[in-house]
């Protein structure tokens, strides 16, 4: 069955706990493009390569460096790339427990953890990594994969691998990941870390940090709004922290719920006042990794509503959405349903009087079990 998604994916960094020489971070980042996309992407990635002076050579991450500027150059034009990207991120300096130091015992973690968070955001997905030169822990992974896959949980999800030599593709996932290694590991971190995370952000589908880096205590310490409640904020928190570590992505709109918090979590944390995101800009971000675009109404009904049922609380306002962080959010999404609610109570309880009156009493339209509700309320 020809799949609707394929991602490229590549490592960066190893499993030693020298941190000061073998690097801090360790990265799995995949590049997802839509089938009906990969031939236009080829050749844009081809187009970036001589662009770029890579002639025959591989387009790598490596042969870049320290080269800043032309790091820049690049990824100005990858920004214009029709791909989305996603990467676990683990930061080995906050692994628990000596037994990580042991290169089995850490791709066995990090075996479960990819597996995991990669086919739970993307069950539909075909998947190719790199064959070629040191990538350890792709040929492993692939090792796990064949043996745990389970064809019937994942909808016809594939794996694959292909050699960089060979595919433009998993070269551009070489370049991601060796830029989010410069992005995001101490010994590569530098003053234009910041530039390059700015220049990937518009393609940023999602960022998983492990061990979980969206917590509560470092939300508290890199607040900068000055609105910002910590009982409101906290209570927001752990109710999504706890509704994406206990959900599976088994379906298309947990898969939906799941990603649209973590973005949230991820813009909350990235933005210093919280701002709104538009539903337009969530779309940007989630529709790369979906067969059929989001449709306005199913986002408000089947994944913001049916949150909102399930307790996860989201504020929105005319800006659009954010995790409530302040009694002032709330108070945004409370204005908001009251001009949606109030207005429509106002037509139910002048259409009921309008038929009470001219039956003079003897039919109340809300008598019905199903309308008990709404005759509680207009009743008071």
């Amino acid at each position: 069955m020809l799949q609707s998604i394929t991602a490229f994916a590549d490592e960066f960094g190893n499993n030693s706990f020298e941190f000061k020489t073998q690097g801090s971070h360790f990265i799995v980042a995949t590049v997802i493009c839509k089938n009906e996309n990969l031939e236009k992407l080829h050749d844009g990635i081809d187009f970036i390569r001589k662009k770029h002076g890579f002639q025959t050579g591989e387009m790598k991450s490596s042969g870049v460096a320290q080269n800043h500027s032309r790091r820049k150059r690049i990824l100005e034009d990858i920004a214009k790339l029709d791909i989305s990207i996603y990467a676990v991120i683990v930061d080995k300096t906050k692994l628990a427990g000596k037994g990580f130091a042991i290169k089995k015992s850490f791709y066995k973690y990090l075996n479960n953890l990819v597996y995991k968070e990669l086919y739970r955001t993307f069950p539909r997905l075909e998947l190719y990594v790199d064959e070629h030169g040191g990538n350890d822990f792709m040929r492993e992974f692939k090792k796990y994969v064949e043996k745990n896959h389970e064809m019937n949980l994942f909808s016809g999800s594939e794996f694959n691998i292909q050699n960089s030599q060979q595919s433009f593709y998993i070269q551009l996932a070489d370049f991601v990941a060796g830029t989010l290694g410069y992005i995001f590991d101490e010994t590569k971190k530098s003053e234009h870390s910041d530039d390059f995370q700015r220049l990937l952000a518009p393609k940023i589908a999602s960022l998983d940090f492990f061990p979980n880096n969206y917590s509560f205590e470092e939300l508290v310490a890199t607040n900068l709004d000055e609105n910002f409640d910590p009982q409101i904020a906290s209570v927001c928190h752990q109710r999504i922290k706890t509704f994406i570590e206990t959900e599976k992505g088994t379906d298309q709109q947990k898969i939906d719920q799941i990603n649209l918090l973590k973005l949230l979590l991820l813009f909350q944390r990235a933005n210093i006042k919280n701002r709104y995101i538009t539903t337009k800009e969530i779309f940007s971000h989630l529709n790369p990794s979906r067969h059929e675009i989001l449709r306005p109404e199913y986002f408000r009904s089947k994944v913001i509503g049916n949150l909102r049922d399930q307790g996860i609380l989201i504020a929105s306002g005319r800006d659009g959405y954010k995790i409530p962080s302040s009694s002032k959010d709330l108070d945004s999404f409370i204005n908001h349903g009251k001009r949606i609610v109030l207005p429509m109570l106002n037509r139910i309880r002048e259409a009921r009087e309008a038929i009470k009156l001219a039956t003079g009493n003897e039919l109340d339209i809300l008598e019905k079990e199903v309308f008990i509700e709404f005759k509680k309320l207009l009743d008071k």
